[in-house]
């Protein structure tokens, strides 16, 4: 009997590897964990409080949709999904926000940015970003407020209770501890009143600062050394891979360099970009969800690449100093247009879908 020309094989092939949802979440939380620590201790007892509050409502608000589905709730709540999307979502908000920002942010997040669409490994857009997106259009006051840091041991630092108070209202804080400003909305502001960023930023040693996490921002912007440490912890475990953010790094390293050449007094610098704002945070444990981003290798370098051309282009052009969470927001929406038209070749066809010619 003559073989046919052309042979499919009878069933894909198919590997089993040891990583599991649970497995991911956890390695992924270990490795935000010492960032978190370190912007625990940089701002103190009410950024510890904002951060429990908004992980334990995006848990509760989790719960609270199986519950209605009539699902299991603890099994789904063991798989460490809504303990990460509340945490990453604690990690860009000011450290010193009121509760209700957490509570709001957290609910939001896991009901609307992942339960609506039907739970984990089915919604279009990162639930956090969107989260966080929803608080500073709808809540742009408490969203823009920034602490100065007051480390946990120094004498100025609020304790346990006091801290409580702070979060919960009843002790606000003072004026000159929230007057402080986020690097690139320091950079707006200066820019606006007709002073270059040579002269502005000259005494604040933007990159020394952005690089130790010494300066006013979220808990996600603080100790980049130590964010992008927990990134290559990701990648050497295999759960990331270096596709997107390389290129999202690269992409905003680009246009940064490529403006900040043509004027230096007008544009930031490639370092400032790097280190300050959420740029390691969204390249390392944001942009690279598994649900939200691409499939293919070439896709993700796409992917990657649009969220850091538009990060620069929000950040310099846009109406708000940080522009990781949009970014990554607008990317998301178009994932299924790149996985549409940049698809990996079919086991046994080339990649214009020819079946592969086998040898008799």
């Amino acid at each position: 009997m003559i073989p046919p020309r052309h042979a499919a094989p009878v069933a894909a092939p198919h590997a089993a590897g040891a990583n599991n949802v649970t497995r991911v979440m956890l390695w992924v939380s270990a490795a935000l964990l010492p960032a978190t620590l370190f912007g625990f201790w940089l701002y103190g007892w009410p950024a510890i409080h904002l951060w429990w509050i908004t992980t334990a409502s995006a848990i509760l608000g989790e719960a609270f949709c199986l519950r209605l589905r009539q699902e299991p709730v603890a099994p789904v709540l063991r798989d460490g999904s809504a303990l990460l999307t509340g945490w990453l979502l604690a990690l860009s908000l000011p450290p010193w926000a009121p509760w209700w920002v957490g509570v709001v942010g957290g609910l939001f997040a896991t009901v609307i940015g992942k339960q609506v669409f039907g739970g984990l490994g089915q919604n279009l857009f990162n639930p956090a970003m969107v989260a966080r997106v929803m608080l500073l259009i709808s809540f742009p006051v408490p969203m823009t407020l920034w602490t100065a840091p007051v480390p946990l041991l120094s004498a100025n630092a609020p304790g346990f209770v006091d801290g409580l108070r702070i979060t919960f209202g009843t002790l606000p804080a003072t004026l000159d501890a929230m007057s402080s400003a986020t690097l690139f909305g320091y950079a707006r502001s200066e820019l606006s009143r007709g002073i270059d960023l040579l002269q502005s930023l000259a005494a604040t040693q933007a990159p020394t600062l952005s690089l130790l996490g010494e300066r006013a921002g979220s808990l996600g912007e603080t100790a980049s050394l130590l964010i992008a440490a927990g990134g290559l912890l990701l990648l050497g475990l295999r759960l990331i891979t270096w596709h997107i953010p390389f290129a999202m790094l690269a992409t905003l390293a680009l246009f940064a360099s490529l403006m900040h050449g043509i004027d230096p007094a007008r544009y930031l610098s490639v370092g400032t970009h790097l280190l300050s704002g959420a740029a390691m945070l969204g390249a390392f444990f944001i942009a690279t969800d598994y649900v939200t981003s691409p499939n293919t290798a070439a896709g993700q370098l796409a992917f990657g690449a649009g969220v850091g051309f538009l990060t620069y282009v929000i950040r310099t052009w846009g109406g708000y100093p940080e522009g990781v969470a949009f970014a990554v927001l607008l990317m998301n929406a178009l994932t299924p247009v790149i996985d549409r038209y940049l698809t990996p070749r079919i086991y046994g066809r080339d990649r214009r879908g020819t079946p592969l010619e086998i040898e008799s």
